[in-house]
């Protein structure tokens, strides 16, 4: 029930990001486990499953491996990477560890998950900050390559999103984008990145990879949610986190929810 109120409020746009905010803000400061960085539904594929990773990463092998789908699809060797929506911060450490760039950047509205990253990944190159994914706080043309994976279903505005990501990438630099999104508006969502006058490289729907990291993640999830989560609040983190027969998982099997990464670039 809380959740379902949440999602509610939610659609309602000028109440949007500060819910989303506020959630976020909560989950940082109630829930320090220096275990839990990533909060992505994750990948799986046949060639995902030969990453080598560190043992210290393994636990987190489901959430990283779509960060090296949507972040890998370009060489980010000595690049300067943005990441927006960088929430607590696995995501960008993974990136400067394992992918090469000079420098990478995480940016979230929530101050709280910033304090977090900041304090749990300590990474030469890798640096955190507040900032809103609607008015990024960069000069334009700083970044190579800027990357979101799963956080702009919480924004109230894409179009401003995918235009202050045009105005921040240097002429050729790309957009590494992965999101979930409702079957229904798919061309909208299209429409929409194009308009701001990103060129779409790649497409690709990863529905079914993202349905079946789900699934071989379940029982960690679950058990994750019990040791950290008050027994009144698990319902929503299960349908927040999309555990087996949670409404997310059950939309995203169904249909009514699907699940794609994109590669743009800024080629004027």
């Amino acid at each position: 029930m809380i959740g379902d109120l949440f999602i509610a409020l939610c659609r309602v746009p000028l109440l949007k990001k500060k819910l989303w905010r506020a959630w976020y803000n909560y989950l940082a400061r109630a829930i320090r486990a220096p275990d839990w960085c990533f909060m992505n539904y994750g990948f799986a594929d046949r060639e995902s499953s030969y990453l080598q990773l560190e043992p210290g990463d393994e636990q987190d092998r489901y959430c990283i491996q779509l960060y090296r789908h949507v972040a890998g699809a370009v060489d980010l060797t000595r690049r300067n990477v943005l990441e927006v929506g960088s929430g607590r911060g696995g995501g960008a450490s993974f990136v400067k560890r394992y992918l090469n760039p000079a420098r990478v950047t995480g940016v979230d509205l929530s101050e709280s998950a910033v304090d977090f990253s900041m304090s749990r990944h300590r990474v030469e190159g890798l640096h955190f900050r507040v900032g809103d994914a609607e008015h990024l706080p960069f000069d334009n043309e700083s970044f190579d390559v800027v990357i979101n994976v799963e956080s702009s279903h919480c924004y109230p505005r894409l179009s401003s999103f995918f235009f202050e990501v045009r105005r921040v990438l240097k002429l050729g630099g790309h957009f590494l984008y992965a999101d979930l999104h409702d079957a229904k508006t798919l061309d909208e969502w299209r429409a929409c990145l194009r308009g701001s006058g990103l060129a779409i490289l790649a497409e690709t729907n990863i529905t079914s990879n993202v349905v079946t990291a789900l699934d071989r993640d379940n029982q960690r999830k679950v058990t994750l949610i019990q040791r950290l989560v008050p027994s009144l609040l698990r319902p929503s983190f299960q349908n927040f986190a999309g555990v087996r027969g949670s409404q997310i998982h059950e939309a995203f099997q169904s249909g009514p929810l699907e699940y794609l990464s994109f590669v743009a670039q800024k080629q004027i």
